[in-house]
């Protein structure tokens, strides 16, 4: 497949079929993303692959941890604390889109909140997938990282698989690293469910905009 369908294709799938990844296949996905570019070679990339008990524990101590209300205390912020335009409303529209191929009224708390536990079950994919940083990496690091996660993404894509990446997965970063001896002073970046994707799932069918290039990109000469 050409990599301007690979990229047009890819799409965060929520929700993801019984069926197991190979050990096998996650290693050679992994292998051809460790060729993104990274400042200096770096490579600040570190991951974590969960299946079976060990996924369905980190799970469960999230889900816990939401469902008693304690705080999140990620290792950095992603989002900004103040919500300006036009990214407020490019939120808005994404949650609303989200909801409403759910059948999820914007007024039903509790089944928002039901679907937001799901983020922490990496959406039930067979794999979770957590990617870590030493601490004294800065910004840059963040870069090389999110040019690592691209091409794990694309090469996923065209191996038959999907993903979603996932801040959420990061929320509770000190709970994780005691449960897979990670250092405590490690970043933990973000967190991608991997599978095979359902695709009688709605949740799966809808997409959001992308803004034309006009809007974004100034030319100089």
């Amino acid at each position: 497949m050409k990599i301007n369908d690979l990229i047009k294709q890819r799409h965060s799938t929520r929700a993801f079929l019984n069926k197991p990844v190979s050990e096998d296949d996650i290693c050679e996905i992994l292998d051809i993303a460790r060729y993104a570019p990274s400042g200096a070679n770096t490579q600040p990339w570190q991951v974590a692959v969960l299946t079976g008990q060990t996924k369905q524990k980190i799970s469960d101590s999230l889900v816990y941890a939401f469902q008693q209300g304690i705080q999140s205390a990620p290792d950095y912020s992603y989002y900004p604390e103040i919500w300006h335009s036009p990214y407020i409303e490019r939120r808005r529209a994404c949650g609303l889109q989200l909801y409403q191929s759910l059948q999820i009224d914007r007024k039903d708390k509790v089944a928002q909140q039901k679907q937001w536990e799901a983020n922490y079950r990496a959406f039930d994919a067979p794999v979770m997938l957590l990617f870590f940083m030493d601490t004294e990496m800065q910004t840059g690091s963040f870069l090389d990282l999110g040019m690592f996660l691209q091409n794990l993404m694309l090469v996923a894509q065209e191996k038959g698989l999907a993903t979603c990446p996932q801040a959420a997965l990061a929320e509770y970063p000190q709970q994780i690293k005691t449960i897979l001896d990670y250092p405590a002073d490690s970043i933990l970046v973000c967190g991608m469910a991997l599978g095979y994707e359902d695709t009688t799932a709605a949740v799966n069918d809808y997409r959001t905009d992308r803004e034309p290039v006009s809007v974004f990109t100034r030319f100089f000469s």
